[in-house]
Formats: C-alpha cells, structure tokens, sequence
C-alpha cells in the first residue's frame, strides 16, 4: 500500500514537525540509495512515527502477522495501518519466528530497501537500553550492507506504556550515526561469540547516540518480572 504510506507522509508529517517540533540529527548517514540496516532502540509506539520522518525513503520493520489477521472494520483499518507505516508481516509457518524474520529481512534488503529493526525485541520497559538479541548481527553479516545505528529521543516521555495519545510539550526526535563495518567477521554468522560481540557493539553505538543508561538484561524478561510470570522461552533468547 505505497500510497497508503505517501497520504501518511503528506498528512501526517507537517502535523508531527508543527505541533511536537521533533530535533533530528545525522539523517545524512542513512543512504540515499541501495540496502541497509538501520538499527534502533525501542521506546514507545511513537518510534514508528518519528523514526522514519526525517528520511525521504521508505523504512520497512519487521512485525507480527497478527496485525494483519484481524476481522471487520478494525482489522482491515490494523492492516492498512500497518502497512501503510512499513511493517511486513513475519510468516511463521516455515519454521521458527527467528529464522523466519532473518528470510524475511534479508528479502527486504535483497531488494534494495531499507529495513529498520530493534534488537532489544520488543518495547523497553522504562527509558533504559537493553540488551540486543543476536538476530541483528546474523542479519548483517548474511547482508553485508551498511549497519547505521538508531538512537529514539524522548520518545518514552511523549508516549510512555499505556498512553493512547502522544503528550503535546514533549520534543522527541531520531538521530543517526555513521554506519559501522563488521565485514572483518563476514562468514562468520554461526559463530555465537562473534554473534554477541557485534551485538554488543551494536547496542552501544545506539548508547552513545542516545544517552541512555545501558542494562545488560533482556528487556522482555524485565517485563515478565514487572507483569509477575515468568518469561518464556522466547523471551530470553537470542
């Protein structure tokens, strides 16, 4: 639904840059042409929005096929939403979620596009940076294109977990950095140390840029011990 995405563009943006005035910084580091990996924190629902606004190209994220399966009037307005702002549904039904979102991803980028991603795995439970699952460093060792590094501001302050509307007052912005190289470990994808070591190194480029205090902790199982259950296998792994 391209012009799903271009009547976003044309009405949404001059909204978004008139009443919450994002700062948007490096935006110079995403490429104008050709795949890459940018690779971002996760704060809010928020970062769908003011992520992708300062880049004239469309950014596709990986997502659940549930939001594209719902019935009625609110399912086909989730599906058109969604895609409108990028994300591509994950088929599960090759084999596990993990191995189907890195065929997907690399699908993307096969194509020349960009693809945004958020190793940490799901929302952070506070505004702290957590630790990024592997899937990240095995997606761009498979690729070999450019890796630029995402960091959201502000975005926990203007929608924090359980806001339905973003907070007027709050300036939240996206900023870029310039794009790592980790072609000295291309080959080497099934090596788990090299895995977690990219990885690691990933997710203090997004620390620099954003600031935040780093937790060395997977933020899906911070959530279980806050909602009381106990994680599941998924939640911890890599």
């Amino acid at each position: 639904m391209l012009w799903f995405w271009i009547l976003l563009r044309i009405v949404l943006s001059p909204i978004l840059y008139v009443v919450w005035r994002p700062r948007n910084a490096g935006v110079g580091n995403v490429p104008k042409r050709g795949p890459a990996l940018l690779v971002s924190n996760h704060l809010s629902f928020a970062d769908h929005f003011f992520g992708p606004l300062p880049v004239m190209r469309r950014i596709f994220f990986i997502g659940k096929a549930d939001y594209f399966t719902g019935k009625g009037v609110k399912g086909l307005f989730s599906k058109a939403f969604f895609t409108g702002v990028g994300v591509v549904p994950v088929d599960r039904t090759g084999g596990s979620a993990a191995e189907a979102a890195l065929d997907t991803g690399l699908r993307i980028l096969r194509e020349g596009k960009l693809l945004g991603i958020y190793p940490e795995g799901t929302r952070a439970p506070d505004n702290r940076l957590y630790r990024g699952k592997t899937g990240v460093a095995r997606l761009a060792l498979k690729s070999r294109v450019p890796v630029v590094p995402m960091a959201m501001i502000n975005t926990f302050e203007l929608m924090p977990p359980g806001s339905r509307a973003p907070k007027v007052g709050v300036r939240p912005g996206v900023r870029f950095g310039k794009p790592l190289d980790f072609s000295r470990y291309y080959g080497q994808e099934d090596d788990r140390e090299v895995l977690r070591k990219i990885t690691d190194e990933i997710m203090q480029a997004i620390r620099a840029l954003s600031g935040q205090e780093y937790v060395d902790r997977y933020a899906a199982e911070v959530k279980a011990e806050l909602e009381g259950r106990t994680p599941r296998p998924s939640d911890d792994d890599d």
